[in-house]
């Protein structure tokens, strides 16, 4: 199987395009890191409160749950921003398969690739508003200092 020097250019320009969405790839990459270390933060704060509930009087315990509620609905808002953008990467990465492949093809892929990109910027502009309303969850929550009497 020889190669011609357009086969070989056609392919190069293949390569290129394809290259293109994998630093995308690495800024979800990113993201996703950050998303799941605030969730495993999360979780380890729940887990000495869910303690605390188990020995706590009716008055403490009622507050405890209300920070636990609270702490439940960061952890499914960060569930759902990592959710998003794990779909974000693996729409990329397909994306990415395509333009590579339509070096190959001998039909046109220009749709599902676009369609697919669109899809892949939705999920990740979901996992950042998922992100955003956690972050604004966690500073309407957060508590400095000791509690008010």
């Amino acid at each position: 199987m020889d190669a011609t020097p357009s086969d070989v250019a056609r392919i190069a320009h293949s390569i290129q395009l394809s290259v293109a969405p994998v630093f995308l790839l690495s800024g979800i990459g990113v993201l996703l890191n950050v998303l799941t270390s605030r969730l495993a933060r999360v979780v380890d704060r729940a887990r000495p409160l869910e303690e605390q509930h188990e020995a706590a009087d009716p008055a403490q315990a009622a507050e405890l749950r209300e920070r636990l509620r609270w702490l439940a609905h960061r952890a499914r808002l960060m569930n759902t921003a990592i959710t998003l953008g794990t779909v974000s990467a693996l729409l990329v990465a397909v994306v990415v398969a395509l333009l590579f492949a339509s070096a190959f093809a001998s039909f046109n892929l220009a749709a599902p690739v676009a369609g697919l990109f669109v899809a892949a910027m939705a999920a990740l502009v979901g996992a950042l508003l998922a992100f955003l309303i956690e972050v604004r969850v966690a500073t309407h929550t957060l508590r400095i200092g000791p509690p008010a009497r």
